[in-house]
Formats: C-alpha cells, sequence, structure tokens
C-alpha cells in the first residue's frame, strides 16, 4: 500500500512543471541529478562514460528529453545523440547509444522518425572502432509502437548498420518475436517492460512477468542462440535473475563476455560492480542532459528507501 502510495506522489511530481522548473534551476538539487543522471552535456557524460569504462563498465547513453511534441525538440534531441556518438569516438570508448522512436520525431511522422534514428545508426557505424557492441540500441516503447519498432529494427540490421533491439517480457508475443531475432543473429536487450497494456496482450502480475523473463533467459542462452551469433543483453537490478542466467549460460557453453547484464546508472551500482569484478560484461544505463527531473524523479518512485535523497534534494541548505 505505501509503495503504490508514493510511487502516485512520485509520478504527480514527475510530471509537474512546476516541481521540474523548480528543481532543474535549483543548486540544492544537485545531488538527486548526480545520483541518476551522467551530467548535464554530452561533454560531461563521455566523461562519466570514461571513467566507468576504467573500472570495467560499459555505458549505454541516453539522452534525456521527453514529450516530443515539435520539431525544435527533435532537432535538438538529434543534434544531442548525433554529437554524444561523436564524443564517444573521439574517446576511444564503445559507441552505444539507446534511441526511442519517440524522441527522434515519430510520434510526429513515423517516416520522418525512422529517417533520424537511421541517421544515428549510419554515424555510429561509420565510427565504430570494430567491436561486436557498438550500436544504435532501439528501445521499446508502448505497444502501440511495437511492431513498428521491430520492423525499423529489421530494416536497418539489412542495411547492414549497428543495432540493437529491445524487447519486453510483459509481452505475451515475445517468445516468438525472440525467436525470429535469435534465428537472424541480432543483438536483444530484454527488459521487463513498464507501458501499461491489457491482458489480451500483456502478463499482468509481477510474478507471470518474471516467470515470462526466466523463459527468454533460456531462449536467449540456448545453445541453438550461441550458434546463430545472437548477443543477449539482460536488463534487470534482479540478482536472482543474474545468477539464473550465469547458471544458464554456462551450462550452455556461453562465454563471458558473450551476453550481458544492464542495469541503471546510480540503481544498485555495488551489484554492478561485484558482477564486473567476477567477470561479467556489465552495461549502464546512462541517462544525461538538463531535463533530468522527470527521469530522475521515477527513480525515487521506483525505490521508497530513496526517500531521505529526494527530502535532502528539496530541503537541504
Amino acid at each position: 500500500m505505501f509503495r503504490r502510495i508514493w510511487q502516485t506522489i512520485l509520478v504527480a511530481m514527475a510530471t509537474s512543471g512546476w516541481w521540474q522548473k523548480r528543481m532543474q534551476s535549483s543548486r540544492k538539487a544537485s545531488e538527486l541529478a548526480k545520483r541518476y543522471v551522467g551530467g548535464s552535456n554530452t561533454e560531461e557524460a563521455g566523461l562519466v562514460a570514461a571513467q566507468l569504462a576504467a573500472e570495467g563498465i560499459t555505458s549505454s547513453l541516453f539522452y534525456l528529453g521527453e514529450y516530443v511534441d515539435t520539431e525544435e525538440l527533435v532537432a535538438e534531441n538529434m543534434a544531442a545523440k548525433l554529437t554524444i556518438v561523436k564524443t564517444l569516438a573521439g574517446k576511444q570508448l564503445e559507441i552505444h547509444v539507446s534511441l526511442d522512436p519517440t524522441q527522434l520525431g515519430s510520434g510526429l511522422s513515423w517516416v520522418k522518425g525512422a529517417e533520424n534514428v537511421a541517421r544515428v545508426a549510419q554515424d555510429i557505424t561509420a565510427l565504430a572502432r570494430g567491436g561486436d557492441r557498438d550500436c544504435a540500441m532501439l528501445d521499446m516503447e508502448d505497444y502501440s509502437v511495437n511492431l513498428a519498432t521491430i520492423e525499423l529494427h529489421d530494416n536497418l540490421k539489412q542495411q547492414k548498420l549497428r543495432v540493437g533491439l529491445t524487447l519486453q517480457a510483459y509481452l505475451k508475443k515475445t517468445y516468438a518475436d525472440m525467436e525470429k531475432k535469435i534465428a537472424e543473429g541480432a543483438m536483444v536487450r530484454l527488459v521487463k517492460g513498464a507501458f501499461p497494456a491489457g491482458s489480451d496482450v500483456a502478463y499482468q502480475s509481477t510474478a507471470d512477468i518474471k516467470a515470462n523473463y526466466v523463459r527468454l533467459i533460456d531462449l536467449m542462452l540456448s545453445k541453438k542462440a550461441r550458434k546463430t551469433g545472437f548477443y543477449p543483453v539482460f536488463a534487470t537490478h534482479d540478482h536472482k535473475l543474474h545468477a539464473y542466467a550465469i547458471e544458464v549460460a554456462l551450462a550452455n557453453g556461453w562465454l563471458q563476455g558473450s551476453y550481458e547484464f544492464e542495469m541503471l546508472y546510480g540503481a544498485r551500482d555495488n551489484v554492478a560492480r561485484q558482477l564486473a569484478a567476477a567477470g561479467e560484461s556489465i552495461r549502464l544505463y546512462l541517462p544525461f542532459g538538463s531535463d533530468w527531473w522527470p527521469y530522475a524523479v521515477r527513480r525515487i518512485g521506483e525505490n521508497p528507501r530513496g526517500a531521505m535523497l529526494l527530502l535532502r534534494s528539496l530541503f537541504k541548505d
């Protein structure tokens, strides 16, 4: 009950223009921003990515900017995406950038948004150092764009561009989608999924979603998947799922480094470092940008223990 009330309060704060303006203009909130956001601009984000790389942890860079409903915002987001690609290349880092199609204009025009995604993927492909994991990782948004996002990924991959796809464990169709991506030797990031969807297309309970995640781990780390060159990415903070995936990988002949775990920057960083120290490939989803309030407050909302961090940001001198 408390968690639901807490999250309701935080969602209201995340979507409040008044709170966003107040917090993003306040130096008092810097502790909150630094916890979950890797800098306000591309250069700061590149420095954080370099620091993580020195610890053996890679990053997936994501420029913050939501509710994209104007061409001006699309242009701003595109400029940030293209600049971070060049920044990572200039620092000799792996070029891995997460892209929301709607953030790049698909909500205004799917064709134009797809062209923008392709432009970023082209730059990444051109500047890649030759590693297998340099890519434009397509985030998966709500169910209404699921098929279109998969089709966009497939079209870019056919053009020999470096691209990955995010699939969601809460959707019932994901198992069949995953089978196709495995056969194609794709790179797929598996998340649980956070967008509302009806019971006809999505599992509703936490237990059912987790059970499907486990089924998908088995599929993604099967011997068949290993032979096709498929690259699995498990985006979860659940240490039990980490342990299970490692066990399945070992049983089916997967070497450390031929799959990876992804977590959010600032959330359970100690677990990320422990896994990295044990030889696992770890990536942190690293958001950056000045429009950080909606993202950071949602991270707090996911964990009521973050209440004190929020209160310090609101009221400390």
